[in-house]
């Protein structure tokens, strides 16, 4: 065991390899298992609508995508995350700053795969025509990056959207991370005599904070999707200023909560799976990678 602070939970930190297996481990499960939501909600994001977008058909869309990114992405979280949290531990006084920090650094990591798989995921989910992954890469890196350019995007197309996704991670573990770790100390304080938190309490605290940090962030998650599709109709977005612009004029401020439910939804529950499979990840990969 490691000396804690008043009020820590009693865990020895997890090595970086333990957080990475357990971190992609975690990922994939929550992903894979509440895609649907996922898609639905990126549906009603869209600036055509709902059934538009196809409404209840083909919700597994984009699947393939987010089972090649999801595994990665959590994992490159969750090691830096946790790695940070022993660093700047000695660095910072105030827990809060370093759980904000380290999760903060964690959705920096996590955004360079991350990025690439919710374009390519929200491509899928919202087309009319049912393309393979592989031709939605090759559309993505041919069209132009924005309205403003006729060249073809590249690699630059599957990073459309890198800036304001992480305008909608940061904030939104900013919120949840010290709420989670928080939750656990209570709990571990109340009701466990300081000596930890269950799996079932900490997958808990998880979806409890998930679903506060979801609903504040709604606005930003629908800029961040329409910024991604890169079109309103035939229209190409020429920046993330024009996306929020054309938004507010065409469909008013109420359109930066559509999704809210079904958002708020698949947080609560996946938070709830993500951060139990975590755990319970940790505690069976932490004796193989100690």
């Amino acid at each position: 065991m490691v000396d804690n602070k008043p009020g820590e939970l009693r865990r020895e930190p997890p090595s970086f390899l333990s957080s990475l297996v357990a971190g992609g481990m975690a990922g994939w499960c929550v992903d894979m298992a509440l895609f649907p939501i996922d898609t639905i909600k990126t549906r009603l994001q869209t600036p055509g609508g709902f059934l538009k977008a196809g409404g209840f058909r083909g919700v597994y869309q984009g699947l393939g995508a987010v089972a090649l990114g999801s595994a990665p992405g959590a994992a490159l979280f969750f090691s830096t995350y946790e790695h940070s949290k022993i660093v700047l531990g000695s660095q910072l006084k105030e827990d809060a700053m370093v759980h904000m920090t380290a999760a903060s650094a964690g959705e920096f990591m996590a955004c360079l795969v991350r990025v690439p798989t919710e374009v390519v995921k929200a491509r899928m989910q919202t087309a009319r025509t049912k393309l393979s992954m592989v031709d939605t890469i090759r559309t993505i890196l041919n069209e132009p990056l924005s309205g403003a350019s006729s060249k073809p995007a590249g690699l630059s197309g599957l990073y459309r959207g890198f800036g304001i996704t992480l305008m909608r991670e940061i904030p939104f573990s900013m919120i949840q991370f010290p709420l989670y770790e928080r939750g656990k100390v209570l709990y571990s304080d109340t009701f466990n005599n300081g000596q930890g938190c269950s799996l079932l309490a900490a997958a808990s605290c998880g979806s409890f904070s998930g679903a506060i940090a979801g609903g504040l962030t709604t606005p930003l998650d629908v800029l961040k999707t329409r910024h991604m599709l890169g079109t309103d109709g035939d229209y190409r977005y020429k920046s993330l200023a024009d996306v929020l612009q054309r938004t507010l004029r065409n469909e008013g401020p109420r359109a930066l909560l559509q999704g809210l439910e079904p958002r708020v939804f698949w947080i609560t529950l996946g938070g709830f799976v993500f951060f139990g499979a975590y755990e319970t990840s940790l505690k069976f990969v932490k004796p193989t990678f100690h």
